[in-house]
């Protein structure tokens, strides 16, 4: 039986209904930070909570990756299977910008400020079958 695994414990919410990035919100100075973290980026306390994060944001920046991703980002593609794909800033309301994986890889079809949802798939496949599931971010229709 295939399960469903995330990239990596603790980035989002998984399995949900509607999964969830998953950040740390400081009680003391209010700012954000993904992944969460045990203490604050800004002030360096360590009274920080843990929050989901919106799931629609706007385009703060993006480029196209040409390249195969290194370790720890591999993926089932193969110098032969390999396209090109969007990596970006999404900020979302909260104050917190998120780096992915862009679903459109099209330069004609992105642009700064664009509204675009957070989207949980498929990564990849282990050896043992199991999905690997990651976000991404989609331009909204």
């Amino acid at each position: 039986m295939t399960r469903q695994v995330p990239i990596a414990e603790g980035l989002f919410t998984w399995p949900a209904a509607r999964p969830a990035l998953l950040a740390s919100r400081c009680k003391k100075c209010g700012v954000a930070s993904f992944p969460a973290a045990q203490s604050c980026m800004a002030c360096s306390s360590q009274d920080v909570a843990p929050e989901e994060l919106p799931g629609r944001g706007t385009l703060w920046t993006w480029t196209i990756q040409r390249f195969m991703p290194k370790t720890p980002y591999r993926s089932n593609e193969t110098p032969e299977t390999f396209k090109p794909y969007g990596v970006g800033y999404l900020e979302l309301p909260g104050g917190v910008r998120v780096e992915g994986r862009l679903t459109e890889n099209d330069p004609a079809k992105l642009h700064i400020g664009m509204e675009m949802d957070v989207v949980f798939a498929p990564y990849r496949t282990e050896d043992n079958g199991d999905e690997v599931i990651s976000f991404f971010f989609q331009p909204v229709a």
